[in-house]
């Protein structure tokens, strides 16, 4: 599989993999420390920093060092490139759907006795 250095396809990388969309969730309703964000996670402290690695590279969380602890937040810039991307492509196949809809519209209905269109 080869490797993709766009922004668009890190996020989606990152996001393909459950533990990192738990992390994700995780910090919706705010930030949170790294010991925190990995308590309910059964892995390692540095499989688990991997991870975060992943997330922050992409730029879906930033990490801060406060003292002693690192703490995580969502960048929301990451997620709303996804949405747009999302949702440009859900128009296009609306469009798509719409023009088929209209050709098999506009196809005489086949007598179903004899299969010739009436």
């Amino acid at each position: 599989m080869p490797y993709h250095d766009n922004p668009l396809d890190l996020a989606f990388h990152a996001l393909s993999d459950p533990t990192r969309r738990a992390v994700v969730s995780r910090l919706v309703d705010g930030e949170l420390s790294v010991s925190a964000l990995a308590e309910p996670f059964d892995m390692a402290l540095p499989s688990f920093f991997q991870h975060l690695k992943v997330l922050e590279d992409c730029g879906l969380i930033a990490t801060e060092k406060r003292g002693r602890s690192r703490w995580c937040r969502l960048q929301s810039s990451r997620f709303d490139e996804a949405a747009d991307w999302m949702q440009a492509e859900r128009r296009r196949w609306s469009q798509r759907i719409d023009r088929l809809e209209d050709y098999l519209d506009s196809i005489p209905e086949s007598d179903p006795d004899h299969g010739k269109p009436v």
